[in-house]
């Protein structure tokens, strides 16, 4: 919801919705090639470019890709939408159905003590970081217990996982790439207390400009993958991933009027 004293998102243009095709498909077939890739480099012993693939991999998929077909943000047919988000989310060995239903929650009641996804916010960093190694178990078996059209989906994304996991075990020494592979994503997604809550989320704020960090600067845009602007997109979750860049320059006059103050990382 946008907060009181900032522009509707018809004042910021509604051109902030539109994604050209060609950014949709290159973003939507990526984690493919990344997941393709990890395996001849892997067998080749390239391992710096083949870790780099599930690194990206997890970072691309929910920080962005299957975030935006979690908001359903990119105009797609809905079998379509709901069908690439169970696939891509499967690759990284997590429900993306039970995704959802804790990230939509989470815009609804940050901070509040049943928004589950976001309570390493309340946390110090190392219990942030140890609520990571259960996370994605704990998501989907809410997901399960909570009635709703999400439960078939969210029942099958548990079964293809744990079909996944019980091949790599059996194929532990005649393909250990597969079982590698597995063990990079789960551990992958271990620091997403950290990197997706504890930094950009602030649980003592009071209103929605002050409960998520405003990022700015050179450094943390490369660093970031220009991907730290998680307080514009709780203000406007209808904006995709792509547009996150534009829509922080046409908010920063509004920011600056507001008095809120950036962290930045050198410049």
């Amino acid at each position: 919801m946008t907060a009181p004293d900032l522009p509707s998102l018809e004042e910021l243009g509604l051109d902030l919705l539109r994604v050209p095709l060609w950014r949709r498909v290159l973003s939507l077939v990526a984690p493919f090639v990344l997941v393709a890739a990890f395996f001849p480099l892997a067998v080749g012993g390239h391992w710096i470019l083949a870790l780099a693939c599930p690194v990206l991999l997890s970072f691309l998929t929910y920080g962005s890709i299957s975030h935006d077909l979690v908001h359903r943000t990119l105009g797609l047919p809905r079998w379509l939408n709901e069908s690439l988000l169970c696939v891509i989310e499967l690759i990284a060995l997590r429900s993306g159905h039970a995704y959802r239903l804790s990230h939509l929650h989470h815009h609804a009641r940050f901070p509040a003590e049943d928004d589950v996804e976001a309570a390493a916010a309340r946390l110090p960093r190392m219990a942030a970081l140890m609520d990571g190694l259960t996370l994605q178990w704990r998501l989907w078996f809410r997901a399960v217990v909570q009635p709703g059209p999400h439960r078939p989906w969210v029942v099958g994304e548990g079964i293809a996982i744990a079909a996944l996991l019980l091949a790599a075990i059996i194929g532990l020494t005649s393909i250990p790439w597969l079982a590698i592979y597995m063990a990079l994503m789960i551990a992958g997604s271990w620091i997403f207390p950290i990197v997706t809550v504890l930094i950009p989320h602030d649980a003592t704020g009071t209103t929605a400009l002050t409960q998520t960090r405003l990022f700015r600067g050179r450094v943390l845009s490369v660093v970031a993958l220009e991907h730290l602007y998680h307080l514009e997109h709780h203000l406007y979750p209808r904006i995709p991933h792509h547009n996150w860049p534009t829509l922080a320059r046409r908010l920063d006059p509004y920011f600056a009027r507001l008095g809120l103050k950036p962290i930045k990382l050198l410049f």
